[in-house]
């Protein structure tokens, strides 16, 4: 599948080059040229499914022509080592628990997936020495951090603002070393992330370094997040609660429920 600029002034790339890019040329955004419909027995079916198998079929709707079946089901597995149950608030009311991964952030998914892709992508290139800038808050961070720790050929750096992430947050992403560099920067996380795009932007500097973005601009960061809106809906469906969902997603930058977006999109109810 091609993958499409937000601005569309650059030629559609492929899912590797728009996961090592991260970016497009033209500034614009990465999207899928087609989102598919996955079938009716899916759903059908969707609530005697395992979160990593409801998984693998978004992801395969996706990624499919891109990667092997058995690599691609790989990542989705060891992407997925914990669970994101549906918790009952009160009569009607269900939160969907998204802090059981390694850092607590519902970002955990994301980071954790993208950090597989691209690994698999970087070897299947035979490229080395791929740089990560990530410009963070706290969540972010640490999700990113902690996903692409130990991941060979790959660096990560975290830019984040001084004085203005919480302690536990900053110890997730500072103290960990090996491929990981953490850069504090007097200034707030606007002058981090303005950072991050002038370096995208230096044409420069990308003739000597190949530098892509963990951030939510980047595909494989925010798709897989529909993972669990497909999940919490096969959870709700098995409790025999599953018609006329509404759903309310906290949003900041709004990555997570673009992810929502497409997964309604693909059919989900």
């Amino acid at each position: 599948m091609l993958y499409y600029s937000t601005n569309k002034q650059t030629s559609p790339a492929s899912l590797q080059e728009a996961v090592i890019k991260g970016l497009a040329p033209d500034r614009g955004l990465f999207m899928p040229e087609i989102i598919k419909s996955l079938p009716q027995d899916f759903y059908d079916t969707i609530a005697s499914l395992s979160f990593q198998e409801i998984a693998y079929r978004v992801a395969d709707a996706f990624f499919g022509e891109d990667i092997p079946a058995d690599t691609l089901k790989q990542i989705v597995y060891d992407t997925l080592s914990f669970d994101t149950p549906i918790v009952k608030v009160k009569e009607n009311i269900y939160s969907l628990e998204l802090f059981h991964g390694p850092t607590l952030a519902f970002k955990d998914v994301g980071a954790r997936f993208m950090a597989r892709l691209l690994g698999y992508f970087i070897r299947k290139q035979g490229a080395e020495n791929v740089n990560v800038l990530v410009a963070t808050s706290g969540d972010t961070g640490s999700a990113v951090a902690n996903g692409f720790l130990g991941v060979e050929g790959i660096h990560v750096y975290v830019l984040y603002p001084k004085g203005k992430v919480s302690e536990i947050q900053e110890k997730q992403f500072t103290t960990l070393g090996q491929n990981i560099t953490a850069l504090e920067v007097d200034g707030t996380f606007d002058d981090c992330q303005a950072l991050v795009k002038a370096a995208f932007m230096d044409k420069e500097l990308n003739e000597h370094l190949m530098l892509t973005s963990a951030n939510s601009i980047n595909v494989a960061r925010f798709l897989p997040q529909a993972f669990y809106y497909f999940y919490a809906y096969a959870q709700l469906k098995k409790l025999g609660k599953a018609n006329n969902i509404v759903v309310c997603v906290p949003s900041g930058n709004f990555g997570n429920i673009t992810a929502g977006l497409f997964a309604k999109r693909m059919g989900l109810p």
